[in-house]
């Protein structure tokens, strides 16, 4: 069995809001793995979503561009290794010159993008600064017939990309400002993918209060709190952030509008990062000089 540390009882509390023999216990049962006592726990308790694990690999930034007549726009990611890199000059001037020729190209193919001058840029970036830099994604979107694209960066750590058919770009960028602060899953209900809702409902129908009920009764329940979930999770059922009496889906067709999708970008998002113990880095360092 593994052992279950400090620190991953102190993940699962901050990401359940549980107390501590609770979490240690539901990592014992998981033997260790996280996400697995986290199912358990909504299973056996009813807890709901749990946060999401905050484990990025890379700091960074990300960057976009739209046309000038919104009809179409890009995001690209770059990566460094600190923070305090990602807003060097130097390496803002570096995003800049790489989201141009996304821009210019339409082309989200990172590798060929890079081949010749932005490769040798990155090349010498990295030898003045002492840092990698790398670039990790771009993604290029078009606004259908008529539509338009909307762009907005929070912090540069968060970039949205939304896709109206109708409406206008202070409406796009409205609901980019939505999705980067509430983080919907999907467009639309229908968007979400059919294992997330079969997972959902397992978990629903292990929950204490559906024992014993009667197999019509479950399915009603089960059915409502999907729908529920469907409405939590998907952007055009969400309450819009700005005005929370009114759905995104209504505020842009208030605008002549409909929403069509959307891209978001987190810097470092799915990529593991090393915990590094400094103080032990500076006394190896210190026994090593």
């Amino acid at each position: 069995m593994a052992a279950i540390s400090a620190s991953l009882v102190k993940e699962l509390r901050e990401r359940t809001g549980l107390g501590m023999m609770e979490c240690k216990k539901a990592l014992t049962e998981a033997d260790g793995d996280i996400e697995t006592a986290i199912e358990n726990l909504r299973k056996n308790s009813g807890l709901k979503a749990a946060k999401k694990a905050d484990r990025t690999a890379a700091e960074g930034a990300v960057v976009t561009r739209v046309a000038d007549d919104g009809s179409y726009a890009v995001m690209l990611e770059v990566n460094s290794e600190t923070d305090f890199v990602a807003r060097d000059d130097n390496f803002i001037a570096f995003a800049d010159q790489v989201v141009a020729r996304v821009f210019e190209t339409k082309s989200d193919d990172v590798a060929s993008l890079m081949e010749g001058g932005l490769e040798e840029a990155r090349e010498q970036l990295v030898q003045k600064i002492g840092e990698n830099i790398s670039v990790r994604r771009a993604v290029v979107v078009d606004a259908p017939a008529g539509g338009v694209v909307g762009a907005y960066v929070h912090g540069s750590r968060i970039g949205v990309l939304t896709v109206l058919s109708g409406g206008n770009a202070e409406v796009a960028k409205d609901i980019a400002m939505h999705v980067a602060a509430i983080n919907p899953s999907v467009s639309h209900p229908e968007d979400m993918p059919q294992a997330e809702l079969d997972s959902e409902k397992a978990i629903i129908l292990a929950q204490p209060d559906m024992a014993g009920k009667p197999a019509e009764i479950a399915e009603k329940m089960v059915q409502g709190r999907l729908k529920k979930y469907l409405a939590e999770n998907s952007l055009t059922q969400q309450p819009f952030v700005k005005d929370p009496n009114q759905t995104v889906a209504e505020y842009v067709k208030a605008a002549g509008g409909e929403m069509v999708s959307f891209t978001r970008f987190e810097v470092g998002e799915g990529i593991e990062k090393e915990e590094v113990d400094f103080a032990q880095e500076v006394m190896e360092q210190a026994r090593r000089s």
